[in-house]
């Protein structure tokens, strides 16, 4: 590709709503002036929003429409970002008031109160363990809040990046610093790298599986394609043996070979079926020295006629 085609090839701004959300790209070829870490006003499935932008990146070559940025964002839109942000814990506390005097939420736990830049738009956010009927409250808070009202069921794993907070590993939470989407996560996974399925070791502060058992996993399953499975026959320098754990990230297994224990690189192992081909080999005598003493080691064997010319 030439530098003249990069400098041609359409480009589309990354805008994040959250500081740790999801990517959205739109077009900003109305606002050429704009960098990152401006922000800006778009309109999106739920409404009229507030999002930065942090990136540029090339578009789609399928011919995906984006949407365009309405506008950049001013001073004034920045001051009523903040004026309704400040108004999202009041808003929270009428809302948990009003679902007690309703009924119906007792296993519900509301999490947070969102308005959107503007005050147009005020979202609800609560988890439970079943799908709850929220038409009722909604219609309640509507007659208290003069914006549209929206009510939210989210997962345990949007709790936790909502709350923040500290995982079991001592660190700050990888959810509410950095993982900007929920990866699908496995028991697999953890069999896979050898973790105790204890639950204490497996399970995050949201109560599901952590996170961070998909980070290495993929290099589990590449590494261990290369070696041999727990449990079997291999040969080795020692002798015959029998893999008995394996060592994935070292390249390596741990061998039983008779009463003894090795720990053994990829490559000081050998598959069964060339380890006996070898010890066949081994014990056949010599076809080209003959029956009488050779250099290469060979068992004297039996003597083979000479080539005819």
């Amino acid at each position: 590709m030439t530098e003249t085609t990069l400098t041609q090839q359409r480009t589309v701004a990354g805008v994040r709503f959250h500081r740790v959300g999801k990517l959205y790209h739109f077009d900003f070829s109305d606002f050429p002036e704009l960098n990152l870490k401006d922000y800006v006003i778009v309109e999106t499935a739920r409404g009229r929003q507030m999002g930065q932008i942090v990136s540029f990146a090339a578009a789609d070559e399928d011919g995906r429409d984006y949407k365009s940025i309405m506008r950049p964002a001013t001073p004034r839109d920045l001051t009523l970002k903040q004026h309704w942000e400040m108004q999202q814990d009041e808003a929270l506390d009428q809302c948990i008031l009003k679902a007690k005097q309703i009924g119906g939420f007792q296993d519900a736990k509301f999490i947070a109160a969102h308005y959107n830049y503007d005050g147009t738009i005020v979202t609800f956010l609560f988890t439970a363990e079943d799908k709850l009927n929220t038409t009722k409250l909604a219609s309640e808070l509507g007659k208290i809040f003069p914006m549209q009202v929206e009510i939210r069921q989210i997962g345990p794993r949007d709790v936790a990046k909502l709350l923040g907070g500290f995982g079991a590993c001592g660190e700050s939470r990888c959810c509410s610093t950095f993982l900007t989407d929920f990866s699908p996560i496995s028991i697999k996974m953890a069999k896979m790298q050898g973790i105790s399925l204890n639950p204490s070791e497996i399970t995050g502060m949201c109560g599901r599986l952590r996170c961070c058992l998909v980070y290495e996993y993929e290099q589990y399953v590449e590494a261990r394609k290369q070696l041999p499975k727990r449990n079997k026959r291999i040969g080795t320098a020692h002798g015959e043996g029998k893999v008995l754990d394996v060592h994935p990230l070292q390249d390596a297994v741990t061998v039983l070979v008779e009463d003894t224990r090795y720990f053994l690189k990829r490559e000081e192992i050998i598959p069964l079926d060339e380890w006996e081909a070898l010890q066949k080999k081994s014990s056949e005598p010599c076809t080209k020295h003959g029956d009488g003493p050779c250099e290469c080691g060979a068992k004297p064997g039996k003597k083979q006629s000479p080539p005819v010319d």
